[in-house]
């Protein structure tokens, strides 16, 4: 049964940050939707001035082209407003990589009907591929560069910000809000708590509390907030359904956190059935579908076939500067475990001494606490088998560059979980079953979450969020933040 609404006092907002902020509802998107023409309009103007003027000094048969200035000025920065507006980008606050692909997909999306527009129209020929090409990319580029930008001025500005109020306190609360710190561009601006245990939460010490669970409307009527977050997992039924019910009449905007931290949640659908008053959650097993293990697959033979002639050079001198600092073998070649359990041999940069097996064990029988980490980790951060280039090597992790061959030869992928050895199966339990569904990868969630500073239960579930959440933007967003993570060498040994 639904709980009797209680008539409350609706008191208005007349602090300055919820007037500025509602202010900013109208303002801030019309700013960003300024914005996005310009960074249009320049990619345009870019790439015609890239395509008419500078390569034909340096290639004399491209033919003249010219475009019209209605392209330039209407058709081509209009037609990319109105895809930003259908996927709702001067309302949703996305994290910084969600709208990367998003902006991505729009990029191509109008590229193609520019080039299908062409075709049936007969402008075909009078169009220069590279032209499309060149717009593509730097549309791409001034609409990520320009909308991060002014989302941080907006932010800065207070414009940007949305003021919210969480319902609970407890370690969901505290995930929502490492988020929101992690991701400023995403606005949101915590003014208050609802919460009873205030005194043993640590959110406590960084944010008002303004009232409890019993008293949780009155609090949010008080502060002026038209969006609220309900983050108490641990709430039984009855209680959270009573939150809900009381506080929903007096918001705009009523989000709840359920308790499904873990799941699956890439392609996940959500359904309802009225008549029952339920909510259903579908979610796909995307590993299981052809197409996309074929993607990957092809993704990775060619970027590593491509990238192995490129690093050549690189390739070359880090295995002379191995063999002189000490003589051996330059590759090394360790059992691993593969896709469905299947053993294979991992290849890296030789890093240690040569008789690495009796260093190690001599150094762990003299050293119990270096013995409980390598019992606990697989790992030291005191190596004593390391050598002083393979210590750079390691840092840097190109000692892993090797690896692309276990790629091209089929037994890795350039993104998966860790590689892992046979005595490490114990310790994933029943997560094994998502790691044997995958190639091990060159890099992974794991890698950029943290590398060796991350406990080894929380790279098991890693692994295992990995496989369950796969798609191939995942897959680009991983590499490109790898890059990151081996500049700054954090959690490498």
């Amino acid at each position: 049964m639904t709980p009797p609404m209680r008539i409350l006092a609706v008191k208005q907002p007349n602090n300055y940050l919820s007037i500025y902020s509602r202010l900013g509802q109208y303002v801030a998107p019309m700013i960003i939707m300024m914005i996005d023409y310009l960074a249009v309009t320049f990619a345009v103007l870019t790439a015609w001035y890239l395509r008419s003027i500078l390569l034909p000094k340096y290639f004399i048969l491209l033919p003249i082209f010219h475009i019209n200035n209605i392209y330039v000025y209407l058709i081509f920065p209009f037609t990319y407003l109105l895809f930003l507006m259908y996927e709702g980008m001067y309302g949703k606050r996305l994290p910084f990589w969600k709208n990367v692909e998003i902006i991505f997909k729009i990029c191509t999306y109008v590229s193609a009907l520019a080039i299908v527009v062409m075709y049936f129209t007969g402008k075909a020929e009078n169009i220069s591929r590279a032209f499309v090409a060149l717009t593509w990319l730097f549309s791409f580029l001034y609409l990520i560069s320009a909308r991060h930008l002014i989302k941080r001025i907006l932010v800065a500005t207070g414009l940007w910000q949305k003021p919210i109020v969480i319902v609970g306190a407890g370690k969901t609360a505290e995930i929502l809000a490492k988020s929101f710190e992690d991701e400023p561009n995403l606005g949101y601006k915590i003014v208050g708590m609802v919460e009873d245990n205030y005194a043993q939460r640590s959110l406590m010490h960084r944010y008002q509390h303004i009232g409890g669970f019993a008293d949780a409307e009155q609090a949010i009527i008080d502060s002026g907030v038209q969006d609220v977050i309900v983050a108490t997992p641990g709430l039984a039924r009855e209680e959270m359904l009573d939150l809900v019910y009381r506080i929903q009449p007096y918001v705009r905007n009523l989000t709840i956190v359920p308790d499904l931290f873990g799941v699956p949640l890439s392609n996940m659908e959500v359904e309802t059935l009225f008549n029952e008053k339920t909510v259903m959650l579908r979610m796909c097993n995307n590993m299981m579908m052809l197409r996309n293990r074929l993607l990957k697959n092809t993704f990775d033979l060619i970027s590593s076939v491509s990238g192995t002639i490129l690093i050549l050079p690189i390739f070359l001198g880090i295995a002379a500067a191995i063999y002189i600092s000490s003589p051996g073998p330059v590759i090394f070649a360790h059992q691993r475990i593969g896709t469905k359990g299947k053993l294979f041999p991992c290849y890296k940069f030789r890093s240690m001494v040569v008789n690495a097996q009796e260093v190690l064990e001599d150094y762990l029988e003299k050293n119990p606490a270096a013995r409980e980490e390598w019992e606990r980790d697989f790992k030291l951060k005191n190596d004593p088998r390391v050598t002083r280039i393979g210590n750079f090597l390691r840092k840097t992790s190109l000692d892993e560059l090797p690896q692309l061959f276990n790629v091209i030869k089929g037994e890795m992928s350039l993104v998966g979980p860790r590689p892992i050895i046979d005595k490490e199966i114990v310790k994933y339990g029943e997560y094994i079953h998502d790691y044997y569904l995958v190639r091990p990868g060159m890099t992974g969630y794991w890698q950029v979450g943290g590398r060796s500073d991350v406990d080894y239960d929380s790279r098991v579930q890693m692994d295992s969020w990995y496989v369950r959440n796969w798609s191939f933007w995942q897959d680009i967003v991983l590499l490109l933040k790898t890059v990151k993570v081996v500049f700054a060498g954090k959690g490498a040994y």
